[in-house]
């Protein structure tokens, strides 16, 4: 079992930044892929970025690209998303994953993950 508790949501301004932490149960931390999702409101939950077991692969969608970083301290069970240049439409609720099972290739899909957190908030003000 693996628990993730998501931290670092909160209210921004349009342009301004946050850095969301996603804390991970489990003494295999480093053999995880770890993603984020979001969720907006009456919209289906979808993929921002991903990153592989050792954080030196990552994946991002095309709507966060150039804006958004994933990273990972395999030491303290810690993934983070740096979020930049937020936008309205950045707006939603954030989650992390974790994919315990062996990973080829890019994992996008929410059936790819095995264990979510309870998500964090994320406001962005015009």
């Amino acid at each position: 079992q693996v628990q993730l508790v998501e931290s670092g949501g909160g209210l921004v301004q349009a342009g301004g930044s946050l850095r969301l932490s996603c804390a991970a149960s489990g003494r295999i931390f480093s053999s995880y892929t770890m993603g984020w999702f979001r969720q907006a409101p009456g919209k289906e939950r979808e993929f921002v970025t991903t990153i592989s077991n050792s954080g030196g692969s990552t994946y991002y969608a095309d709507s966060v690209k150039g804006r958004f970083t994933i990273s990972r301290d395999n030491a303290k069970n810690t993934v983070f998303l740096q979020m930049n240049s937020l936008k309205p439409e950045d707006t939603a609720v954030y989650y992390c994953a974790a994919r315990v099972r062996a990973t080829q290739g890019v994992v996008t899909t929410r059936l790819g993950y095995d264990y979510w957190g309870q998500g964090t908030q994320v406001t962005v003000s015009s």
